[in-house]
């Protein structure tokens, strides 16, 4: 039985409601079992607006039950809930959810994460110093090579660079780097997505990929002795990013190494951001999250769309899958 454990995100956005209605769509699956991480006050209080249409039981964390027929709900202790706005107690509550689930998942006790959305401004009200899950997540697992992933049906993007400001993109980017990015990338295609022989395309950091040093050196100094150097792995670029995107080139490949957040996040939630899935590649934990944020300007409304968080877990029972077979 493959377990599933949901965190609660941010519980001042829209992280409880949306995984109550995701869990509304996936309980009663054969053989998966869900587990939900969340005060118990909040869970409370978000199923008298949103009902649980799912039979559940209160656990405690190290005594998950092998039991398909209800959902564990793992109260985290209680919290002050404040819907709109980020504080010291949801960035707490946020941070425990994600601790407890990396904790499992070390003992084996869940297959994958599923976190809701959470606030980095809570974070740091709350003096954690991880700018979100991704950072945090490689940390609790020592791994030091990893990369934020985003996934849909239509396009496959990784970061180069995540969390920084644009000033500080080109210092954060080397040829090493970006030779062990392209390694993990094309291991991730192989193992958790059964791509056989990977196409990767990597995208310049300069306007018209630096026009050959005149517009920047960062693709004559990095990016393309980085492609260069990388033995065995089918990869070309740097790709003019406006272009690539706008003659959909991106479809010739089956993953877009972009080398700063927005520069394909934008053009991947213009096309996928109902059901786009934020994945944490390299880690040892399956974890997937939906693409959005915390939407504090529509908590406590019950208006929040679930189908990403519903993707999320979609993914996660596929990569699941997947290592298993490479397992035999």
């Amino acid at each position: 039985m493959k377990k599933f454990l949901f965190t609660c995100g941010d519980v001042n956005g829209i992280g409880p409601e949306i995984c109550i209605k995701a869990l509304n769509t996936l309980s009663g699956k054969r053989n998966e079992k869900f587990v939900l991480a969340i005060p118990a006050n909040v869970f409370r209080q978000i199923i008298k607006k949103v009902n649980a249409d799912f039979p559940f039981k209160f656990v405690n964390k190290n005594s998950i039950e092998n039991d398909d027929s209800f959902v564990s709900i793992i109260d985290i202790g209680k919290t002050k809930q404040k819907y709109g706005m980020p504080t010291k107690e949801s960035g707490e509550a946020a941070f425990k959810a994600i601790t407890i689930g990396v904790e499992l998942a070390k003992q084996k006790n869940i297959d994958a994460i599923i976190t809701a959305p959470l606030s980095k401004h809570s974070f740091e009200l709350a003096g954690i110093n991880f700018p979100g899950h991704t950072e945090f997540l490689a940390d609790a697992t020592g791994v030091k090579n990893y990369s934020m992933m985003f996934l849909s049906n239509k396009m496959k993007v990784a970061l180069a660079t995540i969390h920084i400001p644009i000033a500080d993109v080109s210092k954060n980017i080397s040829k090493e780097k970006l030779k062990k990015l392209f390694y993990l990338m094309n291991q991730t295609l192989i193992a958790d997505f059964r791509i056989v022989k990977p196409k990767i395309a990597a995208l310049g950091l300069n306007p018209h990929a630096g026009e050959e040093g005149r517009i920047g050196k960062e693709e004559k100094k990095k990016i393309i002795p980085a492609i260069k150097e990388t033995i065995g792995i089918n990869i070309s670029g740097p790709f003019v990013p406006d272009a690539f995107f706008a003659n959909k080139l991106f479809k010739n490949f089956d993953l877009t190494i972009s080398m700063y957040h927005d520069q394909a996040l934008i053009p991947f939630k213009m096309l996928s951001f109902s059901s786009g899935v934020n994945y944490t590649a390299g880690l040892p934990v399956v974890r997937t999250s939906p693409d959005h944020g915390t939407a504090f300007d529509i908590a406590g409304k019950c208006i929040a769309d679930s189908s990403s968080i519903v993707s999320a877990y979609k993914w996660a029972a596929l990569i699941i899958r997947n290592r298993m077979k490479n397992e035999k």
